[in-house]
């Protein structure tokens, strides 16, 4: 399925939940997707790009639900994936119902964390930690104090994890290096 079909339909659904409970930024919402043909590669599993597509799918259901793209769009600021892991597990196939889970795992002076975790019936399928910044259309970064202070206070500790901190820390690319 086209990833800006299943944008609308993204859109759609939001709209309709958001008659009940606004979720919070700090809160794990679950996205839903249904494994179509477009989905798969030559071995009719979902492709490996696919999910990365999905991934970012889910990060806007999360800024959706919670009112947080709208805070983005009035400061003119947006998000950018920096940087990402994934591992899977399991494969998907055709006609396959599954969920999506998103959730921020922390936050640092450089960058937001979240953390993405595919299932299907309750086992993992994929998980990925998506590092994220954010920028300003009129050009430059957004501080993550400015980021927070737009979100509003966190229930809960936002400290990154030591190895998700290691993690970014050996997979950044110096500005130096062409």
């Amino acid at each position: 399925m086209n990833l800006y079909l299943r944008l609308f339909l993204l859109q759609v659904r939001v709209r309709r939940r958001l008659g009940g409970r606004r979720a919070s930024l700090w809160d794990e919402v679950r996205t839903p997707f249904r494994v179509v043909p477009t989905d798969l590669d030559p071995l009719r599993h979902v492709n490996n790009g696919k999910y990365l597509s999905m991934l970012d799918l889910g990060r806007l259901d999360l800024m959706l639900r919670s009112g947080y793209w709208s805070a983005l769009s009035e400061h003119g600021w947006y998000p950018v994936v920096s940087a990402q892991t994934i591992t899977y597990k399991r494969s998907l196939t055709l006609g396959q119902r599954f969920d999506l889970r998103t959730r921020v795992l922390g936050v640092d002076e450089r960058a937001v964390y979240l953390e993405q975790t595919f299932e299907r019936g309750g086992a993992v399928v994929a998980r990925a930690v998506v590092q994220a910044r954010f920028l300003r259309r009129s050009g430059g970064t957004v501080p993550t104090a400015d980021l927070l202070a737009a979100a509003g206070a966190p229930d809960r500790d936002l400290t990154v994890p030591d190895w998700v901190h290691e993690w970014a820390t050996a997979t950044r690319i110096s500005s130096s290096a062409s």
